[in-house]
């Protein structure tokens, strides 16, 4: 059975080794057939804490590597947003 990759947002990366990754999808809705958001937070391994808060990453399934890790980060896709200056 072949691996999931998914793709998403780094909404924490405050945990040594470990991102929490925000993956949003877009679903119709039953009855009314609107689209709307839903969202779900992974936690990913980052062996070498290099991957950032606010930074777009795809993650894989893996084997379980904690109780809450089952996935890893595999490679950057875009950069953080820059924070706006107040």
């Amino acid at each position: 059975m072949p691996k999931r990759v998914l793709t998403g947002t780094i909404v924490s990366d405050k945990t040594d080794k470990t991102v929490v990754v925000k993956v949003e999808r877009r679903v119709k809705h039953p009855l009314y057939g609107k689209i709307v958001r839903r969202s779900k937070k992974y936690h990913a391994h980052d062996e070498g804490n290099e991957y950032r808060e606010g930074e777009t990453v795809r993650i894989e399934e893996t084997a379980p590597i904690s109780k809450l890790k089952t996935w890893r980060v595999i490679e950057r896709v875009g950069a953080a947003a820059p924070a706006e200056a107040a």
